[in-house]
């Protein structure tokens, strides 16, 4: 993923799918018949609106400025059994871990999490019978037809949840984007001042045995953004479809490191208690500037968590760190 506004996680779209065509009332003519019967064909389907998933996708961009979906209308029945056509499916290609609301209630109607799945978001409306379906023993010629059933009119709101198996927590500056870009072939925006990152990063990490793992920096989380300050409020939703979230805090923090890492999962509990059940990984970050002496003092005050000492910089520990994180994803 790269930095900028090409990265759109969030619109809301106005979807009308297709009105059903009429069903025919005609009865059988022809230059030996006067008097057939009746004959009307069905009306065609209105089409529908589908989302479809795309692993080649990440960004709901190309949906930003389509605030209108319309599906085309089915058309009417036909003389002599002739069905109507049904309507064209309007198709929305959407990026792996998108989630379709209703926009009124909030509620969840579905999610895409696999290349090629589909999802009907609104249903086209049914066409009519034709008057050949209503025909008995005591109505030979039904002069009637259902009409087409009508399309929905509805606001759906597209919601993307970055699909990753580690994601990087921690607070701005704490080293999230240097060890996505050296443990990765990713490219994020990298400089020492907060906010460096202002959309989600994805880097796909190899491992042992040419396994890998797919890693997700997100943006930094500040105290209180689980209340809605900095960026981080934002973006805690990309957090929630993560399987392993790895922990991470600079070496040099103003607080103490067990402080620092208690902050960061108030902030995801307030905003998800769920998160709380996902495995937690600690990295102490840039600990490079450590000697040993004063390494081992700091490992006293830890929290209870699965905890390693590394520096992209220097590479330090993060094979290691690879480990703990295979582990932790595997189970």
């Amino acid at each position: 993923m790269s930095q900028g506004s090409n990265f759109v996680d969030y619109v809301k779209i106005c979807c009308r799918s297709g009105k059903g065509g009429a069903g025919s009332a005609h009865l059988h003519r022809d230059i030996l018949t006067s008097m057939g019967g009746p004959d009307g064909g069905d009306g065609g389907r209105g089409g529908h609106i589908i989302v479809k998933g795309n692993s080649n996708i990440w960004t709901l961009l190309h949906l930003k400025y389509r605030k209108h979906i319309i599906a085309e209308d089915g058309l009417a029945g036909g003389s002599s059994h002739k069905f109507g056509r049904q309507g064209k499916d309007e198709i929305l290609e959407v990026p792996l871990g998108t989630i379709a609301k209703d926009a009124e209630t909030g509620e969840v109607l579905f999610e895409i999490t696999k290349d090629g799945e589909t999802q009907i978001l609104t249903a086209g409306g049914r066409g009519g019978l034709g008057n050949a379906h209503f025909k008995t023993s005591t109505l030979q010629t039904p002069r009637f037809a259902q009409p087409g059933e009508s399309g929905k009119e509805v606001w759906n709101i597209l919601e993307l949840k970055v699909l990753a198996d580690v994601g990087l927590v921690g607070f701005p500056n704490a080293g999230k984007s240097t060890l996505l870009s050296v443990v990765s072939a990713a490219k994020p925006e990298i400089a020492d001042y907060p906010f460096t990152t202002i959309v989600p990063n994805l880097g796909i990490v190899s491992y042992r045995n040419n396994k890998s793992f797919v890693m997700a920096d997100i943006p930094g989380i500040i105290e209180g953004a689980s209340k809605g300050k900095g960026l981080g409020y934002r973006f805690l939703r990309h957090i929630e479809r993560n399987s392993v979230l790895l922990f991470m805090v600079p070496a040099d923090t103003s607080r103490s490191i067990k402080e620092e890492y208690e902050i960061l999962k108030r902030e995801l509990e307030s905003y998800n208690p769920e998160l709380m059940q996902k495995p937690h990984v600690l990295a102490i970050t840039k600990s490079d500037m450590l000697d040993e002496e004063l390494t081992e003092e700091m490992k006293k005050d830890l929290p209870n968590v699965p905890s390693i000492f590394i520096s992209s910089v220097a590479e330090k520990n993060l094979l290691e760190l690879k480990d703990m994180l295979w582990k932790a994803i595997e189970g």
